[in-house]
C-alpha cells in the first residue's frame, strides 16, 4: 500500500523492526531519528549544505552529511578491496561515507540502524543486480523514501600493474524509470564495463561463498554439496579449473548419448535382421503373386484399347447409312422444286410488301416529329412577344420617375444657391471648451475621493468580517472544550498543527472524493476500556496516530497534491488503505490468551471505522498485539517468547520479540520498554485557562467590530454627498456639450453648403443623362419586336407546309396496308395448295438428321475412349507402357475379358497374406539395417575419440581439485579443533562429473558424519558454515568477502571461538592476537549505549571517534584478504586484534541531540583506566 509521509523535524518514535526500504513502510524510516556525522555534531540548520544534486539545502531541511575520519591504516589494501564507500539518498542513509580497513571489518550495530545497507551498496554499485540480495526486486526501490536519486561511490584499491590511482566506480540509481548509470573514473560507463572491471579483480558477487549477504544466508544454507563444490572452485580455483570441470560434464553427457545411441542402434539392428530371416519364405511367395497381380493389372488396362476397336466399327456402319438417307432426300427435293418455285415467289412479293408497309409508318412518325417542333418554336416566339412588351411598360414607369426626380433636383439647387448668398452668424465654442473640462475636473475630483472611501470601506468590511470569522470560531471552540469530539480535534491541533489544518479542509472538501477520507485516529478512534488506555498509546506511535487514511489510489494522490502542494503542508502522514478489516487475524483465539496472562488483543480495545482500523492493524499489528492489566510471571514469559506472539504490553511494559527462524528457535532477542502515561485518548477536565482565553479574545474581536462598523457608516455618508456633487457637476457638463453640440453642426451644415450644391447639380446631370438612356432602351426594344414579328411569320407558313406533308404520308401509309393484306391471301392459299409436298420433305430431313445425329454420337463416344486411352497411356508406368506395345490387334472385347478372368483365376488358388505392406517393409528393413551398420562404426569411433579427450582433461582437473580440497580440509579441520571438534572435506566423486560434490563431515568424536539438517542443529550449521568460509580465506582469490549475521543462533561458546578464528586469519597469525586483550570489554561497556568504539592503539592521538552514525575502529595490521562481518550483536569481552577495523552504526532516540556533549575516545580511555584500576585491586 502506497504511503507519503512527511517526517518530523524531531521525532522520538522508537522503531524495532530491521531496516527496509523506504518505500515498504515509510511510516517506520519517517519515525527514525535524524542520524548524525561522524565528529557527533548535527548539520545546524543555519548552515547550507551542498546536496548530491547540487542543490543547496535551506533551514527546514533535515539533511545530515554523515562521514567516517578514521586514521590511515599501516597495511595496504590488496588490490580489487574496497577502500571506500559513499553514499547519498540509498535507504536510510542520507549522507555517508565507509572507510573500511584492508582485513577484518566488523559492522555492528543495533537492528534498523543500517548495517545491510553497506552489503546492499557495495552490490548494487559493482554492478550487480538486487536479486542477489534477496530483498526488493527493482532498484528503484533502494531510493530513500522522498528522494527521486540515490548516488553510490565505490573506490577500489588499484592494481600497480594496471592502474595509476584507484578505480572509482560511480552508480546513480533513479526512482523514477527503475534504471541505474555508471561511470568509472569520471568517465561515463555501463553495467558490462563496470562488472567486466570487477572480474578482473575476481570479485564475484554472485559467489555465496565471497559474498553471502542477510537475506541469502538461508540460501547458502541450503545450497546443495554438488552446488557447493562450483561456488568453491569459483572462488579459490583458477577460472581453467571451472572450465575444466565444465568441459568434463559436456564431454561426460556427449559420452553417454553416444554410447546410449549405440546400444539402441545395436538393439535395433538384431531385431531387424531377425525379422529380416523370419519373413523371407512368405516374401518370396509374396512376390509370385504379385508377379500374377501385375498381369491382371496389365490386362485389365487393356480394356479401352477394345472398347474403341468396337466403336470404330459401329461409326463406320452409321456413317453409312447416314449417306444414303442424304441421297434419297436429293432425288425427292430436284422432282418437287416446279412446285415450290410459285410459293417461293410469292413469299418474295409479300416480305417486300411487309418491308414497303413498315417504311412508310416510320415516314409518318417523322413528319408528326416535325410538326410538333415547329409547334413548339410557335409557342416560344409568342411568350419572347410577352416579355418584350413588359420591358416596355418598365423603361416607361422608369422615364416618368427620372423626370420627378429632375424636378426636385432642380428646387434643391435653387434652394442652395439661395443659402450660400445669405449672411451667416458668428459661432465660438472656446467658451465651452474651458467650462465643460472645468465641471470634468470637478466629477474626477470627487469620483476619486468616492473611491478611496470604497476601499476603505472595503477593508473595514473585510476586518470585520475576519472579525466575526475569529468571534464564531472561538465560540465553536468554546463550545467544543465541553465536547469529546472538540476535546479530541484539539489534542490534534497541540500534536500536529499541519495534520489539524488538513483535516478541517477534508471536512469542508469530502465531496471532491471518489469514497469518504477518515482522519487521524485521534478524532476517529475511541478506546472502549479506559483500563488498558496506556498500554494502546504505548503501542502506537505519533505518526500512526496522525495518519490520515485514503480509500482509493486516486484520493491518496490528489490529496496528497492538494496538502503539500496547494496547502503548503509539511508534517502530514497519509496512507492508502483498501483492504478489509476482516484480512487481519490474530495468530490463536482470545480464549487461548489466559494461559499467556493476557486479557485481550489490542484491537479488542479500540473502536473506530474500519478502514483506519485496517490502517492500524496494517502498521501497528493491533490484531497480533496481547494486552494485559498484570505483570507476567517467568514461566508466562517463557510461554511467549517460545509462542506465536511477537508483541504484548503489560501494565508497566511492553515487549517485542525478534525471531530469526533461519538461524534455529532458540535465535531471538527480546526488547522490553516502558508504558507510557496516555495524553490522547483520556476524559481529563476543561482546561478553565483556555476558556478565559478564548473568552477574552471573543469580546476584544466584538468591540472591534462594532468600532468598525461605525466607521464603515460615516464612509458610506462620505460616499453619497460625493456621489450627489459628481451627478449635479455631471449635469451641467452635458447642457454645455448638447449646446456646443448643436452650434458645431450649425457651423458644419453652412461650410458644406457648396459641396452639397456641387453633390445636387452633378445629380441633376446624371438624372437628364438617365432620360436620354430610356428613349435609346425604348427603340431598341421596338427593333427587337420587329424581328420576332418576321420570325413568328416564317414559322407559321413552315408548320402549314409540315401539316400538309403529314398528311401526304398517311395516305402513303394506308395504300401500303392494303397491298399487305392481298399478298398474305395469295401467300395463305399457295401454302395450303403444296402442304402434303412439303410434310414429305420435312420427313425426309427429320430421318437425315437422326442418321446425321446418330454418327455424331458414335463418334463422340470413339473419342471419349481415345481420350481415356491417352489418360492411362500419361499415368501408365514403363511395364504398362511396353504392354500397350504388344497388344493384340485382333483381340476381341469378349477374349480379353476370358483371358483376365482365367489370370484371376489363378490368383485366386494362391495364400493371400493379411499384411499388404510385407515386402514394402522387408525392402526397407533391408535398407534400415545397411543405415545402422555404417552409423553403428561411424559412432564406435566417435566414442573412443570422446573417451580419450575425456581422460585427459581428468587426468588435469582432477589431481588439482583434490589438492585444493586437501589443503581445504586440512585448515578446516584446525578450525573445528579448535573448538574441540573435528572436521574434514573431501570430495563425492560419481560417474557422472555433474554430481560431484564437497562432502563436509563433522563430529565432537569419531565417527565423522556428513554435515546436514537431519544430524547438525542450526548452531552447529552455523559454525561448520563459517569454518568452511574461513578455510577458503588462505586460497582464496577474492579480494574481499562479505559475510552478514552469520553468528546468529550460535550458542555464546562457539560463537566466541568462531570469532578467534576469524580474527587470527583474518588479520594475520595467532600471535597478533596477544596485543589485543587491552579493548577487551569495550563492546561490553558501550555496545548496549548504540555507540561508536575507539581502536585498540593506546596511543593519545585524536582519531576523531566521536559520532552517532558510522564509524571505524582500526590499527596498521592485516592478514589475509579483506573481511567484512556484519552482526546486530556481539558477546562481551571477544578477541581484538591491531588487523581489525570496526565499523560501529548507532542510531536511536537516546544519541544525544548536540555531538559535542559525547566523546566516545574519552569513554574508552575511561574505561580502560577502570580495568586497570580492578586490576590493581
Amino acid at each position: 500500500m502506497p504511503s507519503a509521509v512527511t517526517p518530523s523535524r524531531r521525532s522520538r518514535e522508537t522503531s524495532f523492526d530491521d531496516e527496509e526500504i523506504a518505500s515498504s513502510n515509510a511510516a517506520s524510516s519517517a519515525a527514525k531519528r535524524a542520524r548524525l556525522n561522524i565528529n557527533g555534531h548535527a548539520m545546524p540548520s543555519s548552515q547550507n549544505l551542498r546536496l548530491p544534486n547540487g542543490h543547496i539545502a535551506d533551514d527546514n531541511d533535515v539533511l545530515q552529511e554523515e562521514t567516517l575520519h578514521p586514521r590511515r591504516s599501516k597495511s595496504k589494501h590488496q588490490p580489487g578491496s574496497i577502500v571506500r564507500v559513499k553514499l547519498a539518498n540509498f535507504v536510510t542513509y542520507t549522507a555517508v561515507e565507509f572507510l573500511p580497513g584492508p582485513s577484518l571489518n566488523m559492522v555492528i550495530g543495533p537492528n534498523g540502524t543500517g548495517k545491510s545497507t553497506l552489503v546492499c551498496a557495495i552490490c548494487l554499485g559493482l554492478g550487480w543486480g538486487p536479486q542477489h540480495l534477496g530483498r526488493a526486486k527493482d532498484v528503484s526501490e533502494y531510493v530513500k523514501h522522498g528522494e527521486q536519486e540515490a548516488n553510490i561511490e565505490v573506490e577500489l584499491a588499484a592494481d600497480p600493474k594496471r592502474h595509476r590511482r584507484n578505480p572509482v566506480i560511480k552508480c546513480n540509481i533513479k526512482r523514477e524509470n527503475n534504471k541505474s548509470t555508471f561511470s568509472i573514473d569520471g568517465k561515463p560507463s555501463n553495467k558490462k564495463a563496470v562488472i567486466d572491471l570487477c572480474k578482473s579483480f575476481t570479485i564475484q558477487i554472485d559467489n555465496l561463498c565471497q559474498f553471502l549477504p542477510q537475506d541469502k544466508v538461508v540460501e547458502f544454507a541450503a545450497m546443495t554439496p554438488v552446488e557447493l563444490l562450483r561456488s568453491t572452485q569459483r572462488a579459490v580455483a583458477p577460472q581453467e579449473m571451472l572450465d575444466m570441470h565444465d568441459e568434463l560434464k559436456q564431454h561426460r553427457q556427449k559420452q553417454k548419448s553416444i554410447q546410449a545411441k549405440v546400444e539402441a542402434d545395436h538393439d535395433a539392428l538384431q531385431n531387424l535382421e531377425n525379422r529380416q530371416r523370419m519373413q523371407a519364405d512368405d516374401v518370396q511367395r509374396m512376390r509370385e503373386r504379385e508377379v500374377i497381380k501385375e498381369r491382371v493389372r496389365l490386362l485389365e488396362a487393356s480394356r479401352p484399347f477394345a472398347e474403341y476397336r468396337e466403336a470404330k466399327a459401329r461409326h463406320v456402319e452409321a456413317a453409312q447409312r447416314r449417306d444414303a438417307v442424304r441421297k434419297e432426300l436429293k432425288g425427292l427435293e430436284d422432282d418437287v422444286e416446279p412446285s415450290l418455285r410459285a410459293v417461293n415467289a410469292k413469299q418474295t412479293y409479300h416480305q417486300q410488301v411487309h418491308t414497303a408497309s413498315k417504311e412508310r409508318k416510320k415516314a409518318v412518325q417523322d413528319a408528326e416529329t416535325n410538326a410538333d417542333k415547329i409547334d413548339r418554336k410557335l409557342k416560344t416566339l409568342h411568350e419572347r412577344k410577352g416579355e418584350l412588351e413588359g420591358d416596355v411598360e418598365a423603361e416607361k414607369t422608369a422615364g416618368k420617375e427620372s423626370r420627378k426626380e429632375i424636378a426636385r433636383l432642380e428646387q434643391n439647387v435653387v434652394r442652395l444657391k439661395k443659402q450660400i448668398e445669405e449672411p451667416h452668424p458668428d459661432m465660438d465654442i472656446s467658451d465651452f471648451n474651458e467650462r465643460i473640462r472645468e465641471k470634468g475636473r470637478e466629477i474626477d475630483g470627487a469620483r476619486g475621493k468616492i473611491v478611496e472611501l470604497k476601499r476603505k470601506l472595503d477593508d473595514l468590511n473585510y476586518q470585520g468580517k475576519q472579525k466575526e470569522q475569529r468571534v464564531l470560531q472561538a465560540q465553536r471552540d468554546l463550545e467544543n472544550l465541553a465536547s469529546q469530539a472538540g476535546q479530541q480535534e484539539s489534542k490534534l491541533k497541540s500534536a500536529s498543527f499541519d495534520t489539524f489544518r488538513a483535516w478541517e479542509w477534508i471536512k469542508q472538501n469530502q465531496g471532491e472524493f471518489e469514497k469518504h477520507v477518515f482522519g487521524p485516529p485521534i478524532v476517529e478512534c475511541s478506546v472502549t476500556d479506559l483500563d488498558y488506555v496506556d498500554q494502546l498509546e504505548t503501542l502506537l506511535q505519533k505518526t500512526q496516530m496522525l495518519t490520515i487514511t485514503c480509500q482509493t489510489k486516486n484520493d491518496f494522490k490528489k490529496l496528497s497534491s492538494i496538502l503539500h502542494d496547494r496547502l503548503r503542508l509539511a508534517e502530514i502522514n497519509l496512507q492508502h488503505m483498501d483492504g478489509a478489516l476482516n484480512e487481519f487475524q490474530p495468530p490463536i483465539e482470545r480464549h487461548e490468551l489466559a494461559r499467556y496472562g493476557l486479557s485481550g488483543w489490542a484491537l479488542d480495545y479500540m473502536t473506530g471505522p474500519e478502514p483506519v482500523m485496517a490502517m492500524l492493524c496494517a502498521n501497528a499489528r493491533l490484531e497480533r498485539a496481547g494486552l494485559g492489566n498484570r505483570d507476567t510471571t517467568p514461566e508466562q514469559f517463557e510461554l511467549l517468547q517460545n509462542g506465536p506472539i511477537d508483541n504484548w504490553v503489560t501494565k508497566k511494559s511492553a515487549y517485542r520479540i525478534t525471531r530469526r527462524r533461519e538461524y534455529g528457535p532458540s535465535a531471538t532477542s527480546t526488547n522490553v520498554r516502558d508504558v507510557r502515561k496516555a495524553q490522547v485518548w483520556t476524559n481529563q477536565p476543561v482546561d478553565l485557562r483556555a476558556k478565559h482565553d478564548l473568552q477574552e479574545n471573543i469580546d476584544g474581536w466584538q468591540g472591534e467590530v462594532v468600532t468598525m462598523r461605525e466607521e464603515s457608516d460615516g464612509a458610506k455618508r462620505a460616499i453619497q454627498q460625493l456621489q450627489s456633487t459628481a451627478r449635479g457637476s455631471e449635469e451641467q457638463a452635458n447642457a454645455l456639450k448638447v449646446e456646443k453640440a448643436r452650434r458645431q453642426k450649425i457651423m458644419t451644415d453652412i461650410r458644406a453648403l457648396p459641396s452639397r450644391l456641387q453633390q445636387e447639380e452633378k445629380k441633376l446631370t446624371n438624372a437628364r443623362q438617365s432620360i436620354a438612356e430610356v428613349r435609346q432602351r425604348l427603340q431598341a426594344i421596338a427593333d427587337k419586336e420587329d424581328q420576332l414579328t418576321r420570325e413568328r411569320a416564317e414559322t407559321a407558313l413552315m408548320y402549314v407546309a409540315a401539316v400538309e406533308a403529314l398528311q401526304q404520308r398517311h395516305g402513303e401509309l394506308y395504300e401500303a396496308e392494303i397491298m399487305l393484306i392481298e399478298a398474305n391471301s395469295d401467300v395463305a392459299y399457295l401454302i395450303e395448295k403444296n402442304a402434303s409436298i412439303k410434310q414429305l420433305l420435312s420427313s425426309k430431313r427429320q430421318e437425315v438428321e437422326q442418321r446425321a445425329s446418330e454418327t455424331k454420337a458414335l463418334l463422340v463416344d470413339a473419342r471419349r475412349i481415345i481420350q481415356k486411352i491417352e489418360v492411362i497411356k500419361q499415368n501408365a508406368d514403363e511395364a504398362l507402357l511396353q504392354h500397350f506395345q504388344n497388344l493384340d490387334r485382333e483381340q476381341t472385347r469378349e477374349q480379353l475379358e476370358d483371358e483376365i478372368s482365367s489370370e484371376k483365376a489363378r490368383l485366386e488358388l494362391m495364400h493371400e497374406s493379411n499384411d499388404r505392406g510385407v515386402i514394402k517393409d522387408f525392402e526397407q528393413r533391408e535398407r534400415r539395417i545397411l543405415q545402422l551398420r555404417e552409423r553403428l562404426e561411424e559412432m564406435r569411433d566417435e566414442l573412443g575419440e570422446a573417451e580419450e579427450r575425456l581422460s585427459g582433461i581428468r587426468e588435469r582437473w582432477e589431481p588439482e581439485l583434490d589438492r585444493l580440497v586437501g589443503l581445504i580440509s586440512k585448515s578446516f579441520g584446525e578450525n573445528m579443533k579448535e573448538i574441540g571438534c573435528a572436521g574434514e572435506v573431501g570430495v563425492a566423486k560419481e560417474e557422472d562429473f555433474e554430481n560431484w560434490a564437497i562432502r563436509i563431515l563433522v563430529n565432537e568424536s569419531e565417527p565423522l558424519t556428513p554435515l546436514d539438517s537431519h544430524r547438525q542443529s542450526g548452531g552447529e550449521r552455523a559454525v561448520s558454515t563459517i569454518f568452511y568460509l574461513m578455510s577458503l580465506q588462505s586460497l582464496t582469490r577474492s579480494p574481499f568477502r562479505v559475510v552478514d549475521e552469520i553468528n546468529q543462533g550460535m550458542d555464546p561458546r562457539n560463537e566466541r571461538l568462531v570469532h578467534r578464528r576469524m580474527v587470527g586469519i583474518a588479520c594475520g597469525s595467532p600471535a597478533a592476537l596477544d596485543g589485543a586483550d587491552g579493548v577487551k570489554g569495550a563492546f561490553e561497556s558501550f555496545n548496549s549505549a548504540g555507540t561508536l568504539l575507539g581502536d585498540g592503539e593506546d596511543d593519545g592521538e585524536d582519531a576523531h571517534m566521536n559520532g552517532t552514525n558510522a564509524s571505524a575502529a582500526m590499527n596498521g595490521h592485516g592478514g589475509g584478504s579483506q573481511y567484512f562481518l556484519i552482526t546486530p550483536k556481539l558477546l562481551p569481552s571477544l578477541t581484538y586484534a591491531r588487523g581489525m577495523r570496526v565499523l560501529c552504526i548507532a542510531s536511536g532516540e537516546r544519541m544525544p541531540e548536540e555531538a559535542n556533549k559525547v566523546d566516545f575516545r574519552r569513554a574508552v580511555e575511561m574505561a580502560r583506566g577502570l580495568r586497570r584500576e580492578l586490576a590493581v585491586r
